[in-house]
């Protein structure tokens, strides 16, 4: 057999080279040091042409998980979209990582909601160092003024399906900037799909809402992130915190809450996914009323929940308020799996046989010592 003293690659696996080459057995001819070599060259070179496909497709870096769904519905497969806030994380409330710096330093666009929400995000787009677009996508929204601190706006504006198509618009405009325009009819066939979809939600909940008695449309939640939603669809809003979750509940705040429960008799209230729901919970013991479910405000829900995107959790936190309201049903929270603390009855029985064992035990040493002594 004449030797070949040159690698042909085809069509053999790297493994099959190695294989052949180690043991001596082959039609290539080789040392095994020169096909380590080859081995590590095609590995740097499958990896740079990964890196290539990666790169291929814009990145585009969203500050939270709705608005990440959002771009996801309409760029599709021609963008590489990425959230800093990890779904049922707290964007109020969240601390960028380095990871986080990197990533928006690598992006080619940066979509951020605004009006007040990522009070963290300016700071970490500047130190990133990135050369990306940073657009507003609640451009062309009337915000709601804030009803404690004068200048501040409610930057929830998302929590309406009629919003929601002002969002996409801008989220579609600000995806044609970094998408090749070879691709834009796909854009906008994606965009108008969507549109359609939010436009028959809107219809949707206000459709829904009004199976709620008008005296019982009076929703209570964590904190202040349903004025948008219930200003549209004609509920009156009353919740424990303010607009943002970093401010803690005030003593007038809970009085305000308890009054309209007591008034109105309000028969549920409302757990959130990312905030913790011990005052909701307090409040339900104290006073007697159901909690009715828990609500998607600040992020969507993980992949198989009821509200994985956008669309979904806003019919969700719907079909959830309806039920509970209505005193048709309420669902299952995360309370209901919550074991930290045990029933009275369990406890005391514990405490009983605790002292029984002692009191036995005690009663068997003085028995034992009676014994030894005569």
């Amino acid at each position: 057999m004449q030797q070949s003293n040159h690698i042909s690659l085809e069509p053999k696996l790297l493994s099959f080279i190695f294989k052949q080459t180690y043991f001596g057995t082959y039609s290539m001819q080789i040392t095994r040091s020169q096909c380590i070599i080859v081995i590590i060259l095609l590995q740097l070179m499958l990896t740079s042409s990964t890196i290539v496909v990666s790169q291929s497709k814009p990145l585009v870096v969203a500050s939270a998980s709705i608005f990440q769904d959002m771009a996801i519905q309409i760029g599709g497969d021609y963008v590489d979209v990425r959230t800093i806030v990890p779904i049922g994380g707290d964007p109020h409330l969240y601390e960028p990582t380095p990871s986080d710096a990197q990533l928006v330093q690598k992006s080619n666009l940066i979509l951020i909601n605004g009006l007040t929400f990522e009070g963290w995000i300016a700071e970490l787009i500047a130190n990133s160092g990135t050369k990306a677009q940073t657009v507003r996508i609640t451009e062309d929204i009337i915000p709601i003024a804030s009803d404690l601190h004068a200048g501040a706006t409610d930057p929830h504006a998302w929590m309406t399906a009629s919003n929601g198509l002002i969002y996409i618009k801008n989220i579609y405009n600000a995806l044609k900037t970094v998408v090749d325009e070879k691709n834009w009819p796909q854009l906008e066939k994606n965009y108008e799909a969507y549109k359609l979809q939010l436009e028959e939600l809107d219809q949707y909940i206000f459709k829904k809402i009004k199976e709620i008695p008008e005296g019982q449309r009076i929703l209570v939640t964590s904190h202040d992130a349903f004025n948008y939603y219930g200003s549209r669809y004609g509920l009156t809003l009353s919740a424990v915190m303010g607009i943002s979750t970093e401010s803690d509940a005030q003593t007038a705040d809970m009085k305000r809450v308890i009054d309209n429960i007591v008034t109105h008799k309000i028969p549920a209230i409302f757990i959130e996914t990312t905030i913790n729901p011990k005052l909701i919970k307090q409040i339900a013991e104290d006073h007697h009323v159901k909690i009715g479910g828990e609500l998607y405000a600040d992020s969507i829900g993980p992949e198989g929940s009821s509200g994985e995107s956008y669309i979904k959790m806003l019919k969700s936190n719907t079909n959830t308020i309806v039920a509970a309201l209505a005193g048709i049903s309420v669902e299952k929270t995360k309370l209901d799996n919550d074991t930290s603390g045990l029933n009275f009855s369990v406890m005391a029985g514990i405490i009983l046989f605790l002292l029984a064992s002692i009191i036995y035990m005690i009663r068997k040493l003085d028995h034992a010592q009676t014994n030894k002594t005569s």
